[in-house]
């Protein structure tokens, strides 16, 4: 049996389409443990302990907590809040052991995990009986060691819809903005980009190119590709990420203000859509447009995929079933077990091995070009989002025979 006491929930970075589904799972599975005596949520993440604003779960109606299960973004409210000092990692443990909080979950990426590690390592060395897990979220799907994030299925699932219709509009106005260029998040790892190729149903759907941090943007040859496209179809789709980066692995754009930097020294990205539209516009004489759909897309419900929903809130649930056993000090993990048919069931890794690490995409996931994803690729994310997009018709086309103009 497990240490009797309270269990804290929290919720950091970005929100997605799915991550109070990990929290209504981990909700749902510690209301079964007669360990946890009281459940509180922290408002606003790591800062709501730091100045003592949680809520009582236990208060909230089973109803709103089963419906957290389909609702997007961070219901408990997130931040980026980055530890100062050991002082205030003494002020979080203080705070903890105010509260009798002797279990601690919180979802979040490489900078939360961090977080929740060092919470770990810090109740060990002051002696006090703490479990604390990580959830793994993450739009970026750049989390180590476990084979997706939960929240990259369905940003995936959105930009394929949006992609998708964006090829028909591109192909649909003829004469004009022939060439659209979909800015995508994503820093250093190209997932959330390469996902968009879920968009294409056949040969000459969009997007016709993908553009990845992983691969160095030559200018040159990034412009004779798209020619080469464009002069097959008259007009083209891109899919960039928001960090591409040059030869010299500087980003094409990011923003030089110091305002503009959070606390975990990340700048803010984006304009690299802009960017590529001049550049098209300058060399091929091409009018093109660009499309940043921003922050919507990591947490649209409407796209919600339900094996990325699923996959959450099992997520929760194991968090604190590990914890009740006495675990402690590890994130769960997504362990694909085989394609076809899917399966994934879920592991745990130590913090360490996932605090402050990025897993970008392999090599085997890039075309060799570096202007496309592998099948391998497309074989990877296919069951991630959740099944088939919505049937599209598409004209034949059989033309009746010119009179005037031959």
């Amino acid at each position: 049996m497990g240490i009797k006491g309270n269990a804290l929930f929290a919720q950091s970075g970005g929100p997605t389409a799915v991550i109070n589904s990990s929290i209504s799972g981990a909700i749902m599975e510690a209301s079964k443990h007669n360990e946890i005596t009281a459940m509180y949520g922290s408002i606003n993440g790591i800062l709501g302990v730091l100045n003592e604003n949680m809520i009582d779960l236990n208060k909230e109606s089973k109803k709103n907590i089963e419906l957290l299960r389909v609702t997007p973004s961070s219901a408990l409210g997130s931040s980026r809040h980055k530890i100062k000092n050991d002082e205030e990692y003494e002020k979080l443990l203080k705070v903890m052991q105010a509260h009798d909080i002797r279990y601690f979950f919180l979802a979040g990426g490489n900078d939360s995990m961090d977080t929740a590690n060092k919470v770990h390592k810090l109740a060990v060395s002051k002696k006090y009986d703490l479990k604390v897990m990580g959830l793994p979220k993450t739009v970026d799907n750049d989390l180590p060691v476990t084979d997706h994030c939960p929240g990259f299925g369905s940003v995936a699932r959105w930009l394929a819809l949006a992609v998708r219709d964006a090829g028909l509009d591109t192909e649909a106005i003829y004469t004009a903005d022939t060439i659209k260029v979909v800015e995508t998040m994503g820093r250093n790892a190209g997932w959330i980009t390469a996902s968009t190729v879920m968009a294409r149903q056949k040969e000459n759907d969009a997007p016709h190119i993908i553009l990845l941090p992983e691969v160095p943007f030559i200018q040159d040859k990034f412009l004779a590709t798209l020619d080469k496209v464009y002069k097959k179809l008259g007009y083209a789709v891109i899919s960039c990420c928001e960090g591409l980066k040059d030869e010299k692995g500087e980003y094409l754009t990011s923003s030089k203000r110091a305002v503009d930097t959070d606390r975990f020294g990340h700048k803010q990205l984006g304009g690299v859509g802009e960017t590529l539209v001049s550049i098209i516009s300058e060399n091929l004489k091409i009018k093109a447009r660009c499309d940043k759909p921003g922050t919507i897309q990591r947490v649209a419900g409407i796209a919600q995929s339900k094996v990325d929903q699923e996959e959450a809130y099992t997520s929760g649930a194991m968090a604190v079933k590990h914890a009740v056993e006495g675990k402690s000090g590890l994130m769960v993990t997504l362990v694909r077990e085989s394609d076809n048919p899917y399966k994934c069931t879920t592991g745990v890794t130590d913090l360490g091995n996932i605090a402050n690490k990025e897993r970008k995409m392999p090599a085997e996931f890039i075309s060799e070009d570096g202007m496309y994803v592998s099948d391998k690729f497309i074989k990877y994310i296919t069951p991630l989002i959740g099944g088939a997009l919505p049937e599209y018709a598409r004209l034949e086309k059989h033309f009746i025979a010119k009179k005037l103009l031959k």
